[in-house]
Parts: structure tokens; sequence; C-alpha cells
């Protein structure tokens, strides 16, 4: 998505944070990017794990 939209609305989607939120300012870029950051770290581990999985 142009503009990295996909970034804030990868965490709004996947933590339920509506538009409103977004546009009022109530959740702020530093909170987006910590969501961003849980989301990559989970999504990493879920790899890893299934990957020692695949190896058992």
């Amino acid at each position: 998505m142009p503009g990295g939209q996909e970034y804030i609305l990868r965490a709004a989607l996947k933590f339920g944070i509506s538009q409103r939120e977004l546009d009022t300012g109530e959740v702020d870029l530093a909170r987006i990017a910590l969501l961003n950051d849980y989301l990559d770290m989970m999504q990493d581990n879920e790899a890893r794990i299934a990957k020692w999985r695949a190896q058992k």
C-alpha cells in the first residue's frame, strides 16, 4: 500500500483499533510501532516453532 498505510492498518486490524481512534490521535504512532514489533516477534516465533516441529 502506498504511503506506509499497511504498517498502520496491520496493527489496527489485528488489535481492533478504529479509524476514529487513528484520526483523533487516541492511538499514536509509537503505539502502532510497538504493536507492529509485537506482531513481527510473534510471526518470527511461530516460524521458529514450525521449523522446530518439522525437524522432530
